[in-house]
């Protein structure tokens, strides 16, 4: 199987991919990040009654249409406690913000603009305006109005309005669901003790932390040793917990030792493609087993995090129903690159703030794939097409930011 296009690659991943349709109702406190499965309308509307926006005096405007017009004060109305009679000729209502407007009141005068007198009465030192600082009842929304729509994803004003429409509860998209398996028989788990031979599986943690951040649950299955009967028996338990994406790490080549894709082929996994015209990330693999997704990463640290990037990311926003975060942006190269061959390169780089309205984009000199430390230090990733020419100090390149 000749490598295939990054472009052509995704495409081909994500054409395959349907939206989750299933919903379930969560609480307001669990919903943020999550994304709406339905229009949500007002079951009430805001403000409930015309409101004040100030403190200060609640009257008519007719009767204060002159600075230095005397009213009496028969009352209070404050939020939660409104005054229940109304205001006739000559009268005013002490009135705080929010409080319900009394009846027959159309203005508010702001209290630094009275004047207290003796015998509850006040003096106007500023001219009224008809209606001024009330809130009408309903200026929010009404009752049946469409707040949010359906496949908004829910933040802190959402969730702020989604409450003031007196929901409770919200009707969402589940959450895809991820396994991540790693396998090999040199990985042990942080806090371990390798033997000769052996180091840390550190892939998981990233693999895990960009679900998460696109909106995943995620399954830990841990490390597998490089034995078809265990794979065989973590792939069939997988599949019975209905998970939407099997994430493998390592082994998806073809190699003497690499297990993943022949076992996975075994159980009856469709294989779409594998091997990547990519560096770092050429071995990854694509298939479905039954109504699971099956996405092989490559074993390699940097090569698992950059296929992470520009294939799972996408894949879980579309099954999600989200939109893919915009990392694609354009740099100055602060260094020449030489012409690329054939397969689309990502340079590891920093980006350096020098006031400029384009970004001056600075590589780092070594760009070995098995070097965690460079890439935890990079800001974005220099894309470098296939046979693409050399790059002078100073040219326009196009970058995948690692934090938008």
């Amino acid at each position: 199987m000749s490598l295939l296009p990054v472009e052509e690659a995704l495409a081909r991943l994500l054409t395959a991919a349907l939206p989750i349709a299933e919903t379930e109702a969560v609480s307001l406190h669990e919903a943020n990040g999550r994304v709406l499965a339905a229009d949500l309308a007002a079951r009430l509307t805001q403000p409930p009654f015309d409101a004040s926006a100030m403190d200060g005096y609640a009257l008519r405007a007719a009767d204060a249409a002159e600075i230095g017009s005397v009213l009496t004060v028969i009352g209070e109305s404050a939020a939660g406690h409104g005054y229940s009679g109304q205001v006739g000729p000559g009268e005013t209502v002490r009135i705080f913000t929010g409080a319900p407007v009394p009846d027959d009141a159309d203005s508010i005068l702001l209290q630094e603009d009275a004047e207290k007198l003796d015998d509850d009465r006040i003096r106007t030192t500023f001219p009224v305006t008809l209606g001024r600082h009330i809130r009408l009842r309903g200026q929010d929304f009404a009752e049946g109005d469409t707040g949010l729509a359906a496949g908004t994803r829910l933040d802190f004003s959402h969730l702020t309005l989604a409450a003031a429409m007196n929901h409770a509860t919200l009707p969402v998209f589940r959450r895809p669901r991820i396994a991540i398996l790693a396998t090999g028989d040199e990985l042990v788990s942080p806090g371990g003790a390798p033997r000769p031979s052996q180091i840390i599986g550190s892939n998981t943690f990233g693999i895990a932390a960009l679900a998460r951040d696109n909106g995943a649950e995620v399954i830990d299955l841990g490390i597998v040793p490089d034995d078809r009967g265990l794979l065989l028996q973590a792939v069939e338990s997988v599949r019975r917990s209905g998970v939407d994406v099997l994430v493998t790490l390592g082994g998806a080549s073809v190699g003497d030792h690499d297990l993943v894709q022949s076992t996975l082929v075994s159980a009856g996994m469709e294989l779409d493609f594998w091997r990547i015209a990519m560096r770092p990330g050429k071995p990854l693999m694509v298939g479905r087993l039954g109504e699971m997704q099956v996405m092989g990463l490559p074993g390699n640290p940097i090569s698992s995090l950059v296929c992470g990037l520009l294939f799972l990311e996408p894949l879980l926003c579309q099954l999600g129903h989200q939109r893919p975060r915009r990392r694609m942006a354009m740099a100055r190269s602060s260094k020449a690159l030489p012409p690329n061959d054939k397969r689309q390169d990502y340079v590891r780089a920093r980006l350096v703030a020098d006031g400029g309205e384009i970004p001056t984009v600075e590589s780092f000199g070594k760009q070995d794939s098995s070097m965690m430390r460079i890439f935890s230090q990079s800001d974005c990733l220099i894309v470098r097409p296939p046979n693409a020419p050399a790059v002078e100090a100073g040219d326009i390149v196009p970058v995948l930011l690692l934090r938008p």
